[in-house]
């Protein structure tokens, strides 16, 4: 509701493989990897792309309920370029998509 008003197309996946497959399908120019996802989780889906070259350089955001001391460097050492917790402040959302993406790709993806 909040970013396909303002010019972004998404993708959305159940599950930790699907996110793998959809990501490897779509190549999309930001991710919002959700870490307590079912099969596999966000962290490994994550350590999988970024060991692949086309995804060296996208933009993943980390996204839990669970913030925990440490998370966020874990989170980063994993691949994440930046870490949101649950719920997600819609401000910090947009700001961290507008510091992520350039403005060409804000405004029509």
């Amino acid at each position: 509701m909040l970013l396909k008003p303002r010019g972004y197309s998404l993708l959305k996946a159940v599950d930790g493989e699907e996110a793998l497959d959809i990501a490897t399908r779509e190549q999309p120019d930001l991710i919002v990897m959700d870490i307590q996802l079912p099969k596999l989780s966000g962290l490994e889906v994550t350590k999988r792309l970024r060991q692949m070259p086309a995804f060296a350089h996208t933009p993943i955001i980390a996204l839990t309920a669970y913030a925990m001391k440490g998370d966020r460097e874990k989170f980063i050492r994993a691949g994440c370029n930046a870490y949101l917790s649950k719920p997600i402040n819609t401000r910090e959302l947009l700001r961290v998509l507008g510091e992520m993406l350039p403005p060409r790709q804000a405004n029509n993806h």
